[in-house]
């Protein structure tokens, strides 16, 4: 019995470690998130220039995904995840003295070493919390990335109230660096040693099992579809929406702030339910009812003026994208052996997104207005729609397969 119980224990402790991880991120992207206005006056950009320094959000982003699979089947979770936070913390301590000294390749700098973190950490979250997963038998994945979209919502409300009072940018993001560096010490003590590391009694069995590889599975290609359209409906209004609201509809800095944290709670509410309704339906069924709401989200942002309607669609928009990392990565993992390189593959599909997101909208915005660039994101989301049924359960597509022939 005490056996149980300090394994029971050890379980809870490694859950809430997880939501903390989630968490911090999207504390400490919604932080300087909410700031864009300030942050391009501060460096002195134009929209198009502003593009241009997330590219090093972009740019980080990828490195890190792109190792991530192999440095989790090297060095096990527990590391990757501590050397993925702490290089957060560096990047938005970096990001802080660049505002200081109005330097755009130093945030561009900052945005690299923050993306990094973040990128080179993706997977080994998802490959913890999909074992946690496992051991606890029910879905929770998505709510670990409602943790990540409740960070978002708490950090784009403080910084809707230190924009309202006109505290300094540079000083806002040092703080929020130092802030997250305790919690990130106590959480990583809950996360076991070696998850993730290679097998070989394990690898060897799964190469006795015919599969075709990564890069000829046709479902796991779409699956990576889907979660880029996601993730560029989700990273554009991370990267956008404040701007969009301020340049694109009149909205005062305050209330483009304001309009974010709408966005972060439609994110939050349906990570935190997303399960509830993936066990009592299905993938596919949840996939595309988020799709067609971000269509919806998304297209009267485009071609509504109205105050109020604003407010619906990012929540509409907030809700539309909310389920579709998650459920992306959960999908990944079923499509065959060697999930961490399946995984890391999806994320890679989303972080193309982050990659292209930025500089693309910030040019066509530049040149057609915000509001028209966001057709783009408007398209993609239509594509996820139609291609939806690519995120079904294995045994849903044998069924699939066996009903067409």
């Amino acid at each position: 019995m005490p056996a149980v119980t300090t394994h029971r224990k050890a379980l809870l402790l490694r859950t809430w470690a997880l939501f903390a991880f989630f968490f911090l991120p999207g504390l400490v992207m919604a932080s300087w998130a909410t700031r864009t206005p300030a942050i391009r006056d501060t460096l002195n950009v134009s929209t198009a220039g502003i593009g241009i320094v997330l590219f090093g959000l972009s740019i980080g982003s990828m490195s890190g995904i792109l190792c991530s699979g192999w440095l989790v089947k090297r060095f096990g979770t527990h590391n990757i995840i501590r050397s993925g936070m702490t290089l957060m913390v560096a990047g938005m301590l970096g990001m802080g003295v660049a505002l200081f000294f109005s330097s755009p390749l130093l945030f561009a700098l900052g945005l690299a070493v923050l993306g990094m973190g973040l990128g080179s950490s993706e997977v080994a979250m998802n490959v913890e919390g999909a074992v946690v997963e496992g051991l606890m038998q029910k879905t929770v994945l998505p709510m670990m990335h409602g943790f990540y979209s409740l960070g978002t919502l708490v950090g784009a409300g403080i910084g809707m109230s230190l924009t309202a009072i006109n505290f300094n940018a540079y000083g806002h993001l040092l703080v929020i660096g130092l802030l997250v560096i305790v919690p990130i010490a106590i959480a990583i003590r809950a996360i076991p040693h070696g998850v993730g590391k290679d097998n070989p009694a394990s690898d060897a069995e799964n190469a006795a099992e015919p599969h075709p590889p990564f890069y000829k599975d046709i479902q796991l290609l779409l699956i990576g579809t889907i979660v880029l359209a996601m993730a560029f409906a989700e990273g554009s209004a991370n990267d956008w929406l404040p701007l969009l609201m301020v340049d694109g509809h009149g909205f005062s800095p305050t209330s483009g702030s304001l309009i974010y944290v709408g966005f972060t709670l439609g994110m939050t509410v349906g990570r935190f339910t997303g399960g509830w309704f993936i066990d009592r339906y299905s993938r596919v069924t949840v996939v595309r009812a988020c799709a067609l709401m971000g269509i919806l989200g998304i297209g009267m942002i485009i071609f509504v003026d109205s105050p109020f309607l604003a407010g619906v669609s990012v929540i509409l928009w907030g809700l539309g994208t909310s389920l579709g990392f998650p459920l992306t990565i959960s999908a990944a993992g079923d499509t065959g052996p060697d999930p961490a390189t399946r995984v890391s593959v999806v994320a890679a599909s989303g972080y193309v997104a982050f990659l292209v997101g930025p500089p693309l909208l910030g040019f066509l915005g530049e040149h057609y207005g915000l509001r028209l660039a966001m057709l783009v994101v408007l398209a993609l989301m239509m594509v996820a729609a139609l291609i939806a049924r690519a995120v079904a359960k294995p045994s849903q597509c044998s069924q699939l397969a066996s009903d067409t022939e």
